[in-house]
C-alpha cells in the first residue's frame, strides 16, 4: 500500500510517501512543489495542479491524506489556501484515489501525541519514525509526511 500524505501551500506543497508492507513501512521519501511567489494565483495553482497530477500519475497511491486549512490571523492566506486546496482534491477526484482528510491537531496528535507539538517536534518524531536516509529540507515536506503518518496510524491496525 502506498499512502501519499499533502501538506497543501500555495507557495510550497510538501508531498510525502511511504510505501507499506503490511504493518511495516518500507520506503518514505518526500518533496515539495514550488511555486514562484511572485506569479498570479492562477498560474500558482495550475502549476500545484499539473504537479500534483503528476505525482500521483507517477507513484499511483492507494489512498491520499491531505491537510485540511488551518486558518491563523490573516484571512487572505487561509482564502489563497483554499484555492490550492481546491486543485488538489480535483486532481485526487480526477484520479479517483480514496481521499482523507485531518486537520493539523490531528497530525500532530497522531506523530507526537499531542495536538500542541511544535513544527521543531514534529520534524523530530517523522525522523525518528521514518530513519530517513535522504532528509528532506523543507518543513512543508515533513508535514507532508506527518499527513501520512497520521493516516497511517490511524489505520494500521486494518492492513
Amino acid at each position: 500500500m502506498v499512502i501519499l500524505g499533502i501538506d497543501p501551500g500555495s507557495i510550497k506543497c510538501g508531498y510525502g510517501l511511504l510505501d507499506l508492507d503490511r504493518r511495516t513501512i518500507v520506503a518514505a521519501g518526500a518533496d515539495v512543489v514550488k511555486t514562484k511567489a511572485n506569479d498570479s494565483l492562477h498560474i500558482r495553482i495550475n502549476h500545484i495542479y499539473t504537479k500534483i497530477n503528476e505525482i500521483i500519475n507517477e507513484y499511483n497511491p492507494d489512498v491520499i491524506a491531505v491537510e485540511s486549512i488551518f486558518y491563523g490571523k490573516n484571512i487572505q492566506s487561509a482564502f489563497t489556501l483554499g484555492h490550492a486546496r481546491g486543485v488538489i482534491l480535483l486532481a485526487i477526484a480526477q484520479n479517483e484515489t480514496k481521499f482523507y482528510e485531518y486537520s493539523p491537531r490531528e497530525v500532530k496528535k497522531a506523530v507526537t501525541g499531542n495536538g500542541n507539538a511544535s513544527k521543531n517536534q514534529v520534524r523530530y518524531m517523522v525522523e525518528q519514525m521514518l530513519k530517513l536516509k535522504n532528509i528532506p529540507n523543507s518543513e512543508d515536506a515533513f508535514d507532508a509526511l506527518a499527513v501520512a503518518l497520521c493516516h497511517y496510524n490511524k489505520v494500521k491496525f486494518d492492513l
